[in-house]
């Protein structure tokens, strides 16, 4: 049962509270730019550093996980200002841009290299994954996403739009371990230990919800600043938040 208007968290200051089927319909100056931002390093953070493996301090690690969180705080950003119904699209964006990707590498791999060019086993090396690899990636996105912006959404609506950092770090602990648990037994079980798979999930979860901690100020910044330009608060009542539901635009 919705709460009475008198009962209902109010937004902050000089901000129009909306709820979020309103929000899903209406224009906003910056989504498109935040949208782009969100898809181009998801790609990047998967298309440059997924392949290399890094070593700082004797700790060893995909070079892809120092940028990746970055998509994760940028989907903080879209559905804290945009409300869920618009970061679903983004995750939707975001998914077909990884198959597609996905799709034009295994193609451009397979095909046979010109006589004369010999840098095809460099560039499988770089470009190269197999499918396991990337039903882990596209499957542990997409779920690990819809976790992390439900998560927040409904935080939002218990917080009563206050203390973001418990909804942005709380959101990516859930969505993050969604990640990991998909991701690594899908791409490397059977391939590694279990053990192995355990440790190295485990791993690369806490490194993950510690760099969205360490990002906080960076994700309050940018909040405030698009929350001041775009002039409304944006609360998750009245929404299907199923990831397959579609909002119809006016």
């Amino acid at each position: 049962m919705n709460a009475s208007p008198d009962e209902r968290p109010a937004p902050s200051a000089n901000l129009s509270r909306i709820d979020g089927s309103a929000g899903a319909r209406r224009h906003f100056r910056y989504f498109d730019y935040v949208m782009v931002a969100f898809v181009a390093i998801l790609l990047l953070s998967n298309l440059i550093g997924a392949s290399k493996l890094a070593s700082l301090g004797g700790v060893t690690f995909g070079a892809g996980i120092l940028f990746f969180p970055v998509s994760y705080v940028i989907g903080d950003v879209l559905t804290e200002v945009y409300g869920y119904a618009n970061a679903r699209r983004c995750v939707w964006a975001g998914f077909f841009a990884l198959v597609f990707m996905a799709f034009m590498s295994f193609t451009v791999v397979a095909m046979p290299p010109a006589d004369g060019w010999d840098g095809q086993s460099a560039y499988e090396a770089v470009f190269g994954s197999t499918w396991r690899i990337v039903l882990a990636s596209v499957t542990a996105f997409w779920a690990g996403e819809f976790v992390n912006s439900f998560v927040l959404a409904k935080m939002k609506l218990m917080t009563g739009g206050k203390h973001l950092w418990t909804r942005t770090i709380g959101s990516t602990v859930f969505g993050q371990a969604i990640d990991s648990a998909l991701f690594y037994p899908i791409a490397f079980l059977g391939t590694w230990t279990t053990a192995q798979v355990l440790t190295v999930m485990v791993t690369n979860w806490a490194m993950k919800v510690a760099w969205e901690a360490v990002l906080t100020p960076v994700t309050y910044a940018a909040v405030g600043w698009l929350k001041a330009r775009e002039g409304v608060e944006v609360f998750d009542e009245n929404v299907d938040f199923s990831p397959f539901a579609k909002t119809r635009a006016v």
